[in-house]
């Protein structure tokens, strides 16, 4: 499949590009993010095979260079080179957005330190679909992959717990049933969407009450992307009168018998009805 673009190309400067892939389905890739993977002389990718697949569908040919989480240290200085020689240069994921919980950020801060300017091209995220799929808050918290060690682990989830915010964070299949007792404990009364193959034919979202959740049964197919709901606030109500109670009582008194004034505060207010009462019989008894 060939993309040609109704306008005119871009000519797009010296720079490093980090160019948002898609998370599942290969049609969720943007105009502009083809134009520029197109124009680019390297394409910094995690796997190569990976993506080939979306790079041979949009018939691009520009050289790839293999830049993963064991290899992008060493690469950095090369391709810092080729930066400042003038090439164009795109970072990719096997999916998302790069340097977001995937290699990239030694590489941006490399040229941050240089003076190289440095365009993002947006698109995909596995974040902003779970999230607006969720039905939860949309003031949120991510964290992307929880670390390995138990102890860590734990002390980590309680401390978000803690945030009033809706969280978001990645775990593979393997791991998704040693994070699930932490995440019982730590969030009780809380609500849970597990979301799987993302755009893909299998595409699942599996909603829970924290308090119910149990194991998988089965691994799960594929990375998880997890949302679990904002915390709620119980605000404590106050059972006394206040000013701006008092004052409607003030202004009710001698248009409404103490009982009616009791019915309607009652019904507007949580402070219970002997409270009310009692302050009205007050009132009248200074007159």
């Amino acid at each position: 499949m060939i993309i040609k673009p109704q306008f005119k190309l871009k000519e797009y400067e010296n720079g490093l590009y980090l160019v948002s892939t898609p998370i599942g389905n290969l049609k969720d890739i943007t105009f502009r993010a083809i134009e520029v993977l197109q124009q680019s002389d390297y394409i910094l990718c995690e796997d190569t095979r990976v993506s080939k697949n979306l790079l041979d569908k949009y018939q691009i040919k520009s050289k790839l260079i293999s830049n993963h989480k064991f290899n992008e240290k060493k690469n950095v200085l090369k391709i810092i080179e080729y930066l400042k020689s003038g090439k164009i240069i795109s970072l990719i994921s096997d999916a998302g957005t790069p340097s977001i919980s995937d290699p990239g950020s030694i590489l941006v801060n490399e040229c941050i330190n240089n003076e190289i300017k440095i365009f993002p091209i947006p698109g995909p995220s596995a974040v902003a679909a779970a999230l607006s799929i969720s039905g939860f808050s949309d003031k949120f918290l991510f964290y992307g992959f929880f670390p390995e060690k138990k102890q860590l682990l734990a002390n980590e989830l309680k401390k978000l717990s803690e945030a009033e915010n809706s969280l978001i964070f990645f775990v593979s299949p393997k791991k998704i049933n040693k994070i699930i007792p932490e995440i019982k404990k730590n969030f009780k009364g809380r609500k849970i969407v597990f979301c799987r193959e993302i755009s893909k034919i299998f595409e699942e979202f599996i909603r829970k009450d924290i308090d119910e959740l149990e194991l998988f049964e089965k691994e799960p197919k594929g990375e998880l992307t997890v949302v679990i709901s904002e915390k709620k606030i119980n605000k404590k109500v106050s059972n006394k009168l206040n000013e701006s109670d008092m004052n409607i009582i003030k202004k009710m008194i001698n248009k409404l018998s103490t009982k009616e004034i009791t019915d309607i505060l009652s019904q507007i207010t949580e402070i219970p009805k002997k409270e009310i009462y009692k302050y009205c019989l007050n009132l009248k008894n200074e007159k």
